[in-house]
């Protein structure tokens, strides 16, 4: 707890480097968001995800993403398409490869799209407000009860970025697309990072009970000094499978993997180095004195612009 200064200054880098490039450029949005085509192909044997791009580039698709996933199979995505420009795709890959297998096609338009790009944000947000209200009601009997439902959603907040940040930054740079899969992501995180942060809360709020002439600081410190063997342990175990499963699963699920990875890296050290310590700075009265001088500097501002 003495060096929480140091992790919310780690914090505010991380994040703040992912919400540069997040504001700066956004996500790279999959068409179960913006609408789009899917078609998943099966060719002969030698065939390569850069072969069937050179295809659909032909077709006037530039922007088209070939996946493969194993067993001479491709998932193609790009804009959307009409059954006339679909056949005639097909032609050019039976005229380039011989015998095409059409697995499935997908179409989404864009106003599904819309809709779940709303429910998604009311997903999180519902999920985040339920959060707050169950923890405030767990807690119910320490004092400042809604201060562990605040830091846990700010713990939450904090993972959530730190992941947006990210996927924006490989986006843009590994063209990283936000799926339906992705939001299942998300709230698979916001569920993890909770479950131990709340283990952490649990143990505090035990110790406050059994030192009560303790400083709360020291309680806390003690606190998360006791449960970081449990913590380090069951997610060392839950990073372990991700790992395994990203380096030798299926293409199709290596970004949902990923994405996976990084919230329950990101979820252990925020419940361990976000949500305790933002307890400690808020019953210190420090998050005040920093929120005081923020008004007292906008203050000044605006005065001199007067």
């Amino acid at each position: 707890m003495g060096r929480r200064n140091w992790f919310f200054l780690l914090s505010a880098v991380i994040i703040g480097a992912g919400l540069v490039v997040l504001l700066g450029f956004g996500l790279r949005l999959g068409i179960d968001f913006t609408g789009g085509s899917m078609m998943e192909i099966r060719l002969r044997e030698g065939s390569g995800p850069e072969d069937i791009k050179a295809v659909y580039t032909e077709a006037g698709f530039p922007e088209a993403r070939v996946q493969s996933t194993g067993d001479a199979t491709f998932v193609i995505r790009t804009r959307e398409m009409g059954s006339q420009e679909k056949e005639a795709i097909k032609t050019s890959l039976k005229t380039r490869f011989g015998d095409v297998t059409e697995l499935r096609f997908e179409l989404v338009g864009p106003v599904v799209g819309a809709e779940l790009t709303t429910k998604a944000v009311i997903a999180v947000a519902s999920a985040s407000v339920m959060i707050l209200l169950y923890l405030w009601w767990a807690f119910r009997q320490v004092k400042q009860a809604h201060r562990y439902g605040t830091c846990a959603i700010v713990a939450l907040a904090h993972d959530v970025l730190v992941v947006l940040g990210v996927w924006a930054i490989l986006g843009r740079t590994l063209g990283f697309e936000v799926d339906a899969l992705f939001v299942t992501a998300i709230l698979t995180v916001v569920g993890y990072s909770v479950h131990d942060t709340i283990v952490v809360f649990d143990r505090i709020r035990e110790n406050i009970a059994r030192f009560p002439g303790e400083p709360y600081e020291r309680v806390v410190n003690f606190s998360v000094n006791q449960t970081l063997d449990r913590s380090l342990n069951t997610s060392l175990t839950v990073l372990f499978t991700l790992a395994a499963l990203l380096l030798l699963g299926g293409v199709t699920i290596r970004e949902f993997v990923f994405v996976l990875l990084i919230g329950a890296a990101t979820g252990t050290y925020s419940s361990v180095f976000t949500a305790s310590t933002a307890l400690v700075a808020w019953e210190n009265g420090e998050l005040g004195r920093v929120l005081r001088r923020i008004t007292f500097r906008a203050g000044n501002a605006q005065e001199s612009r007067s």
